[in-house]
């Protein structure tokens, strides 16, 4: 049953495929003979970079694939998933690590009203890129962009499995309460752990593997 699916994993925000999740997660299939699909969503382009641009991407990756999808999101890549499972019916189940809800606002408050100016202002902002250990500069478009995206309107009852940590400093673990709340299909998993989810990946591990035997068709 595991076999009848592509799996594809969506790395985070300023990160890359060469994350720990992402290279963990991407071990443990291997050791059940499955492939995980992790994806590079900043395309060596990540001034440009928008969550549209990594909706178009993936999509164009997954119409490559002849069976259905279960998609893996990491904090941004999260979000990306939900909104991809939102308009894209052959995305069958997401897994979702600390993601990215509220993004905008925590963004917003994390840089303070004076840096957001600054960056509409200029058009571009200096962002630490933890794939690239370096600083890389990131167009305004990324803000305006976002803008778009209502999570209020993610209502598709698609398999939902989310992990957040209890000491995540940088997506409050009150952003998936509060999504879940309204969705009765999610499963909200809450772990003593921070954003990286660094120290439970074991357990995450285990309960990815009990999610994914059950049927999607």
């Amino acid at each position: 049953m595991l076999n009848n699916y592509t799996y594809i994993y969506l790395h985070g925000f300023a990160s890359s495929p060469k994350s720990n999740k992402a290279i963990y997660l991407r071990d443990r299939f291997a050791e059940i003979n499955l492939n995980l699909n992790v994806l590079d969503l900043n395309q060596n382009d990540f001034f440009n970079l928008t969550l549209t641009r990594q909706i178009h991407q993936v999509e164009s990756e997954i119409t490559k694939k002849s069976k259905p999808i279960i998609l893996i999101g990491s904090s941004f890549g999260g979000l990306t998933s939900t909104f991809l499972a939102e308009r894209n019916f052959k995305i069958k189940a997401i897994i979702l690590l600390a993601p990215a809800f509220n993004f905008l606002s925590h963004w917003q408050q994390n840089l303070g009203g004076e840096n957001l100016q600054k960056w509409q202002k200029r058009g571009n902002y200096w962002i630490y890129h933890y794939g690239e250990k370096k600083y890389l500069l990131l167009n305004y478009d990324f803000i305006v962009d976002l803008i778009e995206y209502e999570e209020k309107k993610l209502k598709r009852t698609v398999p939902t499995l989310i992990f957040h940590g209890l000491n995540d400093n940088v997506i409050p673990i009150q952003a998936s309460r509060e999504f879940v709340a309204k969705r009765s299909w999610i499963e909200l998993i809450e772990l003593d752990t921070d954003h990286t989810l660094k120290n439970v990946m074991a357990k995450v591990w285990q309960e990815i593997y009990q999610f994914l035997h059950q049927d999607f068709s």
